[in-house]
């Protein structure tokens, strides 16, 4: 049995940040090139949704871009209105001295920066990491080559995120987890390892579930891990379970979406139940942190969601129904929120 509580010796996060940062420059590229956007904000300071519908943009990109820059030190949000800082205006806006637009001209050719342009514009996302032979991610997952290869790419985040996630949790009360799109399962697997007392179920899809069930054998967790065939958008969420876990699955969705399946967990959680959010969040300001901003950027381009901030996790399970938020620090920029469900 692989001992999924052990951390390595040394800390990964520079190595995961490189992956993560891969859209962050061809963003500021599209937006100078491709948007003029901060000669535009400099002489039309504006709300997010003003400037969407100037330079006709979507919201999400618009919201995922306002805050990576942010991030950056190129904008100041001012009572919900957004200003250029000193540095975007001597360096990104048309006129001046040191505008760097000439400096930037290459991406207009970049394959990249013309797929965040249309990001931008449409809303919607670009095919998985720039692939033009490719599905868009959520229609891949159906196929079995791609289902391998992107569970791969999941359970080598999770075996350095698993354990330090588990660590931060407090389920001595609980005794069965659900982990809802759960990937290979390492988190579901990483919990039962740090909490001996829990039981754990992944859901997943077909063929995902397949894939699951081979990781889950192979590190020797079958016995306490087991996996459920399942469609979280169509069906009710299994009954049964006193703790649910969302682990980097939200942020491939809308909010709309992410509040309709946190509404899902609501309903089949039994009172005092607990949902756990494993993600990485933007703080309650949007206004970083840049790592996360950046990853948001990632995600923006290649799936439906970006990473929520604290603030807009807070707000929706609130209105849910849910109470006792918490927000715990985790690992390479991530973190768990909590929430349970109010007793009868």
């Amino acid at each position: 049995m692989d001992d999924l509580t052990r951390l390595p010796a040394t800390d990964p996060t520079d190595l995961f940040r490189v992956r993560d940062a891969l859209y962050g420059p061809e963003l500021v590229g599209a937006a100078v090139i491709g948007l003029d956007f901060f000669t535009h904000v400099a002489r039309s300071p504006a709300g997010a949704q003003t400037i969407c519908r100037e330079l006709g943009i979507a919201d999400r990109p618009t919201d995922v871009m306002l805050t990576y820059f942010s991030a950056l030190g190129l904008l100041e949000n001012r009572g919900g209105v957004f200003h250029v800082t000193e540095k975007s205006r001597e360096f990104l806006v048309r006129g001046s001295p040191w505008f760097l637009g000439p400096f930037y001209a290459s991406f207009a050719e970049r394959p990249v920066a013309r797929s965040l342009l249309e990001v931008l514009r449409t809303g919607k996302p670009s095919v998985w990491a720039s692939n033009k032979a490719r599905k868009p991610w959520a229609e891949a997952m159906q196929d079995d080559a791609f289902a391998q290869e992107f569970t791969a790419i999941m359970d080598a985040r999770g075996l350095y995120l698993g354990p330090a996630m588990a660590r931060q949790l407090d389920l001595t009360s609980h005794h069965r987890v659900l982990d809802i799109g759960g990937g290979s399962g390492i988190y579901a697997c990483c919990l039962v390892a740090a909490h001996p007392r829990l039981r754990a179920s992944v859901l997943e899809k077909t063929p995902v579930d397949r894939v699951v069930r081979q990781c889950i054998a192979r590190r020797g967790y079958s016995d306490r891990v087991d996996v459920i065939v399942g469609d979280m958008f169509v069906a009710p969420l299994p009954v049964g379970y006193d703790a649910h876990l969302w682990s980097n699955a939200l942020h491939d969705w809308d909010a709309p979406t992410v509040k309709s399946l946190l509404a899902k967990s609501f309903a089949a959680l039994p009172p005092g139940g607990m949902v756990v959010i494993h993600d990485a969040h933007v703080n309650g300001e949007k206004s970083g942190p840049l790592a996360v901003a950046t990853y948001s950027v990632f995600l923006m381009a290649s799936t439906e969601g970006k990473c929520y901030s604290i603030g807009e996790m807070d707000s929706m399970l609130g209105e849910i129904g849910f109470e006792d938020f918490q927000y715990r620090a985790t690992a390479v920029d991530h973190s768990v929120i909590t929430a349970r469900k109010p007793h009868a």
